[in-house]
C-alpha cells in the first residue's frame, strides 16, 4: 500500500486501520480480561465472552454502555486488528462454529492489535511533510509491520512484538522531533511525566513532548497543544474543554474518546467529537 502513494493516507483514513465489528467476531469482548471498576461494571476473564455479547458477536448494549457502567469499552479501540484477525488470519472461521480456533484466536488478537496500532502511527508519520528525511525508513517499516500482519497464526503469536515496536518507535520520535523543530521557541518536555490531576488551564503546550506523560483528570481547559507530541499520552478524564489540538501528532480516537471535551475542543483532522462530549 505504501508504494501506490508518494505521501500515504492518514491512519484514520485507511479502512483497514479502523475497527470493523460487522467483520469481526466480538474478539475485544471476548479475548480481553477487564476488571470491575470505574470503567467495567464487572469482571471478566481473557478468554471468556462478555455477558453482553450476542450470539451474532454485537453488544447487547452498544448504545448505552457508558450507563450501564462500561465506559471502558466506548475508549477501546483495535485499530482494525479484529476484523484482520478474524477474516484474514483464520479465514471467516468464528470461534464458536470452530471452537478449536479460540485459544490461538484469543492469542494473536493482542498482538495484531499492536502491530495494527503501530501501523497507524506509521502512516500518520507517512503524511507528516516534514518527516520526508525519513520517509524511505517508514515506509519499510510499514511494509514490514503489514508483512507481520499476514503472517500465520502461529507466527503472529510467536512475533516480538517489544523489539518492533522499538524500532518503529525510534522511528516516530525523528519524525516527531522533525515536525516539533518547526514550531519557535522553547519547548515543554514532560515525557513520560506524572502529570495526574495537574492543573494545566491556558498552559502553552505548544510542540511539547508529551510521549506517554500521564494527564489522567488533568485541567487542561484552553490549553494550547497545537503540534505537541500526544503518542501514548493517557488522557482518562482530562478536561479538553476549549483546548487547542490542531496540528497534534499521534493522538488517538481512542485517548479522545477516554477524555472531556466540548464544541470549543479543536481536534486534529480525521478524529471526532465523541457523543459523550455533548
Amino acid at each position: 500500500m505504501s508504494q501506490k502513494h508518494e505521501v500515504p493516507l492518514a491512519g484514520g483514513d485507511r479502512p483497514g486501520l479502523r475497527a470493523d465489528c460487522a467483520n469481526c467476531f466480538g474478539l475485544c469482548c471476548v479475548a480481553l480480561p477487564f476488571a470491575a471498576s470505574a470503567d467495567f461494571a464487572v469482571d471478566k476473564a481473557a478468554g471468556k465472552p462478555c455477558v453482553n455479547l450476542r450470539a451474532d458477536f454485537r453488544c447487547g448494549i452498544h448504545a448505552n454502555l457508558r450507563e450501564r457502567g462500561f465506559p471502558g469499552c466506548t475508549v477501546f479501540d483495535c485499530f482494525g486488528a479484529g476484523q484482520q484477525v478474524s477474516q484474514v488470519t483464520f479465514g471467516g472461521q468464528d470461534w464458536r462454529r470452530a471452537p478449536g480456533t479460540a485459544g490461538r484466536m484469543f492469542e494473536v488478537f493482542p498482538v495484531m492489535r499492536q502491530l495494527h496500532e503501530l501501523l497507524w502511527y506509521l502512516t500518520e508519520a507517512l503524511a507528516l511533510p516534514q518527516a520526508r528525511p525519513i520517509h524511505d525508513d517508514l515506509r519499510r517499516a510499514l511494509d514490514d509491520t503489514e508483512r507481520l500482519t499476514r503472517g500465520s497464526a502461529e507466527a503472529l503469536v510467536e512475533t516480538d512484538v517489544a523489539t518492533v515496536r522499538q524500532g518503529v518507535n525510534a522511528l516516530l520520535l525523528r519524525a516527531s522531533e522533525l515536525v516539533r523543530a518547526e514550531v519557535p521557541g522553547r519547548k515543554k518536555n514532560h515525557r513520560g511525566a506524572d502529570l495526574i490531576g495537574a492543573r494545566l488551564k491556558g498552559a502553552n503546550l505548544r510542540g511539547a513532548n508529551l510521549r506517554g506523560a500521564y494527564l489522567i483528570a488533568a485541567d487542561l481547559r484552553n490549553a494550547d497543544l497545537r503540534t505537541a507530541d500526544l503518542i501514548g499520552v493517557d488522557l482518562r478524564d482530562a478536561d479538553l474543554r476549549g483546548a487547542d489540538l490542531t496540528g497534534s501528532i499521534f493522538l488517538t480516537q481512542a485517548q479522545v474518546n477516554a477524555a472531556r471535551g466540548d464544541t470549543a475542543t479543536t481536534l486534529p483532522a480525521g478524529l471526532t467529537r465523541p457523543a459523550h462530549w455533548s
